[in-house]
Protein backbone atom coordinates (compact mmCIF):
# COMPACT_ATOMS: atom_id res chain seq x y z
CA UNK A 1 0.00 0.00 0.00
CA UNK A 2 0.91 3.64 -0.40
CA UNK A 3 0.18 5.22 2.98
CA UNK A 4 0.05 8.93 3.74
CA UNK A 5 0.38 10.08 7.36
CA UNK A 6 -1.14 13.55 7.57
CA UNK A 7 -2.14 16.24 10.03
CA UNK A 8 -1.78 19.87 10.98
CA UNK A 9 0.98 19.29 13.55
CA UNK A 10 4.66 19.89 13.04
CA UNK A 11 6.90 16.88 12.55
CA UNK A 12 10.38 15.64 13.34
CA UNK A 13 12.86 17.21 13.73
CA UNK A 14 11.09 20.60 13.74
CA UNK A 15 8.62 19.43 16.36
CA UNK A 16 9.06 16.56 18.77
CA UNK A 17 6.49 14.87 20.98
CA UNK A 18 4.73 11.59 21.65
CA UNK A 19 2.64 11.76 18.48
CA UNK A 20 5.70 12.38 16.34
CA UNK A 21 7.66 9.53 17.96
CA UNK A 22 4.75 7.12 17.55
CA UNK A 23 4.22 8.17 13.94
CA UNK A 24 7.89 7.70 13.10
CA UNK A 25 7.79 4.20 14.56
CA UNK A 26 4.66 3.32 12.55
CA UNK A 27 6.18 4.73 9.37
CA UNK A 28 9.32 2.63 9.82
CA UNK A 29 7.26 -0.48 10.50
CA UNK A 30 5.30 0.18 7.30
CA UNK A 31 8.48 0.59 5.28
CA UNK A 32 9.94 -2.61 6.73
CA UNK A 33 6.82 -4.44 5.56
CA UNK A 34 7.17 -3.12 2.03
CA UNK A 35 4.63 -0.29 2.12
CA UNK A 36 5.45 3.06 0.57
CA UNK A 37 4.94 5.96 2.98
CA UNK A 38 5.03 9.72 3.17
CA UNK A 39 4.21 12.29 5.84
CA UNK A 40 2.31 15.56 5.33
CA UNK A 41 2.90 18.01 8.18
CA UNK A 42 2.84 21.67 9.08
CA UNK A 43 5.94 23.74 8.43
CA UNK A 44 7.13 25.92 11.30
CA UNK A 45 10.02 27.47 9.38
CA UNK A 46 12.40 27.79 12.33
CA UNK A 47 16.19 27.51 12.17
CA UNK A 48 18.36 26.51 9.24
CA UNK A 49 16.13 23.59 8.27
CA UNK A 50 13.10 25.85 8.32
CA UNK A 51 14.92 28.44 6.23
CA UNK A 52 15.73 25.83 3.59
CA UNK A 53 12.10 24.70 3.53
CA UNK A 54 10.87 28.27 3.18
CA UNK A 55 13.31 28.77 0.32
CA UNK A 56 12.01 25.63 -1.42
CA UNK A 57 8.45 26.91 -1.15
CA UNK A 58 9.41 30.33 -2.43
CA UNK A 59 11.56 29.23 -5.36
CA UNK A 60 10.01 25.90 -6.26
CA UNK A 61 6.87 25.10 -8.19
CA UNK A 62 5.42 22.68 -5.64
CA UNK A 63 3.26 23.94 -2.74
CA UNK A 64 5.15 21.63 -0.36
CA UNK A 65 8.78 21.47 0.76
CA UNK A 66 9.98 17.88 0.72
CA UNK A 67 12.87 16.51 2.79
CA UNK A 68 14.06 12.93 3.17
CA UNK A 69 16.46 13.30 6.09
CA UNK A 70 14.52 10.75 8.13
CA UNK A 71 14.80 8.13 5.39
CA UNK A 72 11.30 8.74 4.01
CA UNK A 73 9.63 11.77 2.39
CA UNK A 74 8.19 14.43 4.68
CA UNK A 75 6.12 17.07 2.89
CA UNK A 76 5.78 20.31 4.81
CA UNK A 77 3.42 23.20 4.13
CA UNK A 78 2.18 26.21 6.06
CA UNK A 79 -1.39 24.90 5.84
CA UNK A 80 -1.43 21.15 5.09
CA UNK A 81 -5.17 21.06 4.36
CA UNK A 82 -4.64 23.54 1.51
CA UNK A 83 -2.15 21.24 -0.24
CA UNK A 84 -3.91 17.94 0.44
CA UNK A 85 -5.30 17.81 -3.09
CA UNK A 86 -1.84 18.33 -4.59
CA UNK A 87 -0.38 15.61 -2.36
CA UNK A 88 -3.18 13.22 -3.36
CA UNK A 89 -2.46 13.82 -7.07
CA UNK A 90 1.32 13.47 -6.77
CA UNK A 91 1.74 10.74 -4.13
CA UNK A 92 -1.45 8.77 -5.02
CA UNK A 93 -2.01 7.26 -1.57
CA UNK A 94 -4.16 4.17 -1.24
CA UNK A 95 -5.17 5.36 2.23
CA UNK A 96 -4.40 8.30 4.50
CA UNK A 97 -4.01 8.28 8.27
CA UNK A 98 -4.98 11.70 9.64
CA UNK A 99 -4.43 12.70 13.23
CA UNK A 100 -4.41 15.45 15.83
CA UNK A 101 -4.32 19.15 14.96
CA UNK A 102 -6.81 20.06 12.18
CA UNK A 103 -7.40 16.34 11.54
CA UNK A 104 -10.97 16.83 10.30
CA UNK A 105 -9.95 19.73 8.07
CA UNK A 106 -7.06 17.78 6.56
CA UNK A 107 -9.19 14.66 6.32
CA UNK A 108 -12.02 16.47 4.52
CA UNK A 109 -9.58 17.80 1.93
CA UNK A 110 -8.14 14.33 1.32
CA UNK A 111 -11.62 12.81 1.22
CA UNK A 112 -12.62 15.36 -1.43
CA UNK A 113 -9.61 14.18 -3.44
CA UNK A 114 -10.87 10.60 -3.23
CA UNK A 115 -8.44 9.28 -0.64
CA UNK A 116 -9.82 6.69 1.85
CA UNK A 117 -9.35 7.79 5.47
CA UNK A 118 -8.41 6.43 8.86
CA UNK A 119 -8.49 8.90 11.75
CA UNK A 120 -6.15 8.22 14.68
CA UNK A 121 -7.70 9.87 17.75
CA UNK A 122 -4.79 10.85 19.98
CA UNK A 123 -6.23 13.50 22.29
CA UNK A 124 -9.57 14.67 23.66
CA UNK A 125 -9.25 18.37 22.84
CA UNK A 126 -12.11 18.14 20.35
CA UNK A 127 -11.72 21.75 19.19
CA UNK A 128 -8.26 20.93 17.80
CA UNK A 129 -9.86 18.70 15.17
CA UNK A 130 -11.22 21.81 13.38
CA UNK A 131 -14.49 20.10 12.60
CA UNK A 132 -16.87 17.31 13.52
CA UNK A 133 -15.34 13.86 12.94
CA UNK A 134 -18.80 12.52 12.09
CA UNK A 135 -18.57 14.54 8.88
CA UNK A 136 -15.89 12.11 7.67
CA UNK A 137 -18.62 9.62 6.94
CA UNK A 138 -16.50 6.90 5.33
CA UNK A 139 -13.55 7.08 7.73
CA UNK A 140 -12.43 4.35 10.10
CA UNK A 141 -11.23 5.35 13.58
CA UNK A 142 -8.39 4.29 15.86
CA UNK A 143 -8.06 5.54 19.46
CA UNK A 144 -4.85 5.50 21.48
CA UNK A 145 -6.49 4.39 24.74
CA UNK A 146 -9.72 3.11 26.22
CA UNK A 147 -10.13 6.56 27.76
CA UNK A 148 -9.91 8.25 24.35
CA UNK A 149 -12.24 5.72 22.72
CA UNK A 150 -14.84 6.22 25.44
CA UNK A 151 -14.59 10.02 25.19
CA UNK A 152 -15.29 9.98 21.44
CA UNK A 153 -18.02 7.40 21.81
CA UNK A 154 -19.77 9.60 24.36
CA UNK A 155 -19.30 12.87 22.46
CA UNK A 156 -19.82 11.71 18.86
CA UNK A 157 -21.09 8.13 18.91
CA UNK A 158 -17.88 7.00 17.19
CA UNK A 159 -16.60 3.45 17.53
CA UNK A 160 -12.83 3.08 17.53
CA UNK A 161 -10.27 0.31 17.46
CA UNK A 162 -7.95 0.86 20.44
CA UNK A 163 -4.24 0.77 19.58
CA UNK A 164 -1.95 2.37 22.19
CA UNK A 165 1.08 4.27 20.85
CA UNK A 166 3.55 1.79 19.41
CA UNK A 167 7.03 1.76 20.92
CA UNK A 168 10.28 0.23 19.74
CA UNK A 169 11.19 -1.24 23.13
CA UNK A 170 14.81 -1.86 22.18
CA UNK A 171 15.19 1.86 21.49
CA UNK A 172 14.08 2.71 25.04
CA UNK A 173 15.86 -0.02 27.02
CA UNK A 174 18.96 1.39 28.67
CA UNK A 175 21.46 0.61 31.38
CA UNK A 176 20.59 3.30 33.93
CA UNK A 177 22.77 5.35 36.26
CA UNK A 178 19.77 6.30 38.47
CA UNK A 179 20.89 9.92 38.95
CA UNK A 180 17.61 11.76 38.71
CA UNK A 181 13.90 12.06 39.18
CA UNK A 182 13.05 13.26 35.67
CA UNK A 183 10.20 15.58 34.75
CA UNK A 184 9.63 15.95 31.00
CA UNK A 185 7.77 18.82 29.28
CA UNK A 186 7.86 21.97 31.36
CA UNK A 187 4.47 23.41 30.51
CA UNK A 188 1.92 24.33 33.20
CA UNK A 189 -0.62 21.78 31.96
CA UNK A 190 2.01 19.06 32.35
CA UNK A 191 2.37 19.90 36.04
CA UNK A 192 5.35 22.24 36.09
CA UNK A 193 4.26 24.06 39.27
CA UNK A 194 3.77 20.76 41.10
CA UNK A 195 7.16 19.48 39.97
CA UNK A 196 8.79 22.73 41.03
CA UNK A 197 7.16 22.56 44.48
CA UNK A 198 8.25 18.95 44.97
CA UNK A 199 11.84 19.77 43.99
CA UNK A 200 11.83 22.48 46.66
CA UNK A 201 10.50 20.05 49.28
CA UNK A 202 13.14 17.42 48.38
CA UNK A 203 16.48 19.27 48.32
CA UNK A 204 18.47 16.04 48.77
CA UNK A 205 16.98 14.46 45.64
CA UNK A 206 18.37 15.39 42.22
CA UNK A 207 15.82 16.34 39.58
CA UNK A 208 16.19 16.58 35.80
CA UNK A 209 13.74 19.00 34.16
CA UNK A 210 13.63 18.33 30.41
CA UNK A 211 12.18 20.55 27.72
CA UNK A 212 9.90 18.75 25.23
CA UNK A 213 7.46 21.21 23.68
CA UNK A 214 9.67 24.08 22.63
CA UNK A 215 10.13 26.89 25.17
CA UNK A 216 10.52 30.43 23.92
CA UNK A 217 10.59 34.01 25.15
CA UNK A 218 8.92 34.87 28.41
CA UNK A 219 8.01 31.30 29.33
CA UNK A 220 11.59 30.11 28.91
CA UNK A 221 12.86 33.04 30.99
CA UNK A 222 10.31 32.35 33.73
CA UNK A 223 11.26 28.69 33.90
CA UNK A 224 15.00 29.36 33.93
CA UNK A 225 14.54 31.95 36.69
CA UNK A 226 12.43 29.51 38.74
CA UNK A 227 14.99 26.74 38.44
CA UNK A 228 18.02 28.94 39.11
CA UNK A 229 17.17 28.99 42.82
CA UNK A 230 17.15 25.18 43.05
CA UNK A 231 20.65 23.65 43.10
CA UNK A 232 19.16 20.13 43.03
CA UNK A 233 17.53 20.72 39.62
CA UNK A 234 19.32 20.30 36.30
CA UNK A 235 17.64 21.84 33.25
CA UNK A 236 18.04 20.07 29.89
CA UNK A 237 16.98 21.52 26.55
CA UNK A 238 14.95 19.29 24.25
CA UNK A 239 16.71 16.29 22.75
CA UNK A 240 15.91 13.55 20.25
CA UNK A 241 18.27 11.20 22.08
CA UNK A 242 16.22 9.91 24.99
CA UNK A 243 19.17 7.86 26.22
CA UNK A 244 20.43 11.16 27.64
CA UNK A 245 17.26 11.28 29.74
CA UNK A 246 16.12 7.75 30.55
CA UNK A 247 19.69 6.47 30.84
CA UNK A 248 20.11 8.77 33.87
CA UNK A 249 16.60 8.44 35.31
CA UNK A 250 15.64 6.51 38.41
CA UNK A 251 12.03 7.76 38.64
CA UNK A 252 9.85 9.48 36.07
CA UNK A 253 7.62 12.22 37.47
CA UNK A 254 4.42 12.96 35.53
CA UNK A 255 2.06 15.12 37.65
CA UNK A 256 0.04 16.14 34.59
CA UNK A 257 -2.93 18.44 35.02
CA UNK A 258 -4.02 17.80 31.42
CA UNK A 259 -6.53 15.19 30.25
CA UNK A 260 -3.80 12.98 28.86
CA UNK A 261 -5.12 10.67 26.17
CA UNK A 262 -2.38 8.16 26.98
CA UNK A 263 1.04 9.09 28.37
CA UNK A 264 3.64 7.66 26.00
CA UNK A 265 6.52 8.87 28.17
CA UNK A 266 5.38 6.48 30.93
CA UNK A 267 5.42 3.52 28.54
CA UNK A 268 8.88 4.53 27.30
CA UNK A 269 10.21 4.73 30.85
CA UNK A 270 8.82 1.31 31.74
CA UNK A 271 10.99 -0.30 29.06
CA UNK A 272 14.03 0.42 31.25
CA UNK A 273 12.30 -0.51 34.49
CA UNK A 274 11.75 3.12 35.49
CA UNK A 275 8.74 3.51 37.81
CA UNK A 276 6.43 6.45 37.22
CA UNK A 277 4.88 8.74 39.80
CA UNK A 278 2.00 10.29 37.89
CA UNK A 279 -1.47 11.76 38.03
CA UNK A 280 -4.88 10.23 37.50
CA UNK A 281 -5.70 12.44 34.51
CA UNK A 282 -7.28 10.94 31.40
CA UNK A 283 -5.56 7.86 30.03
CA UNK A 284 -2.34 8.35 32.02
CA UNK A 285 -3.36 5.72 34.62
CA UNK A 286 -3.74 3.21 31.75
CA UNK A 287 -0.17 3.94 30.71
CA UNK A 288 1.26 3.77 34.26
CA UNK A 289 -0.69 0.76 35.54
CA UNK A 290 1.19 -1.23 38.21
CA UNK A 291 4.48 0.26 37.06
CA UNK A 292 4.26 3.25 39.35
CA UNK A 293 2.29 5.29 41.85
CA UNK A 294 -0.82 7.19 40.76
CA UNK A 295 -2.08 10.18 42.74
CA UNK A 296 -4.96 12.64 42.25
CA UNK A 297 -3.83 15.39 39.90
CA UNK A 298 -4.57 17.98 42.58
CA UNK A 299 -2.78 16.17 45.41
CA UNK A 300 -0.70 18.56 47.55
CA UNK A 301 3.04 18.68 46.89
CA UNK A 302 3.74 16.90 50.18
CA UNK A 303 1.92 13.78 48.92
CA UNK A 304 3.84 13.79 45.66
CA UNK A 305 7.09 14.23 47.60
CA UNK A 306 6.26 11.30 49.89
CA UNK A 307 5.63 9.02 46.91
CA UNK A 308 8.91 10.01 45.30
CA UNK A 309 10.86 9.61 48.54
CA UNK A 310 9.44 6.12 49.06
CA UNK A 311 10.86 5.02 45.71
CA UNK A 312 14.09 7.01 45.99
CA UNK A 313 15.12 5.81 49.46
CA UNK A 314 13.64 2.31 49.86
CA UNK A 315 15.48 -0.13 47.61
CA UNK A 316 12.95 -2.91 48.23
CA UNK A 317 9.99 -0.73 47.25
CA UNK A 318 11.89 0.56 44.22
CA UNK A 319 12.85 -2.92 43.03
CA UNK A 320 9.24 -4.08 43.26
CA UNK A 321 7.91 -1.20 41.16
CA UNK A 322 10.81 -1.48 38.71
CA UNK A 323 10.02 -5.15 38.07
CA UNK A 324 6.35 -4.29 37.65
CA UNK A 325 7.27 -1.58 35.15
CA UNK A 326 9.25 -4.02 32.99
CA UNK A 327 6.48 -6.61 33.13
CA UNK A 328 3.86 -4.02 32.24
CA UNK A 329 5.95 -2.85 29.28
CA UNK A 330 5.88 -6.43 28.00
CA UNK A 331 2.10 -6.87 28.15
CA UNK A 332 0.25 -8.10 25.08
CA UNK A 333 -1.45 -4.74 24.50
CA UNK A 334 1.97 -3.20 23.81
CA UNK A 335 3.28 -5.96 21.58
CA UNK A 336 4.35 -3.78 18.66
CA UNK A 337 4.12 -6.61 16.12
CA UNK A 338 0.53 -7.40 17.10
CA UNK A 339 -0.31 -3.69 17.26
CA UNK A 340 1.02 -3.25 13.74
CA UNK A 341 -1.05 -6.11 12.37
CA UNK A 342 -4.17 -4.54 13.88
CA UNK A 343 -3.16 -1.15 12.49
CA UNK A 344 -2.63 -2.46 8.95
CA UNK A 345 -5.91 -4.35 9.18
CA UNK A 346 -7.77 -1.11 9.89
CA UNK A 347 -6.03 0.63 6.98
CA UNK A 348 -6.83 -2.27 4.64
CA UNK A 349 -10.46 -2.10 5.75
CA UNK A 350 -10.69 1.58 4.89
CA UNK A 351 -9.64 1.13 1.24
Amino acid sequence: MKILFAGGNGYLPEFNGGVQSSTDHLVRQCIARGHETAVLAALFGDGLRGFKARLKLKLGRAPVAIDRDLGYPVMRAWFPWEVAGYVAKTFHPDVALVQCHKAVKVGAALDAAGVPLVVYLRNVEFEELAGDPRDLTTAKFIANSEFTAEAYKKAFGIDSVVIPPTIDKAKYTYTKTDEFVSFINLYPEKGFETALAVARICPKISFLFVESWKLDGDLLNQIENSLAALPNVTFMRRTNNMREVFGRTKILFAPSQWEEAWGRVASEAHCSGIPVVGSNRGGLPEAIGPGGIILPHDAPPEEWAAAIRSLWTDSTVYASFSRAAVEYAGRAQLDSAAQFETFIGVLEGAK
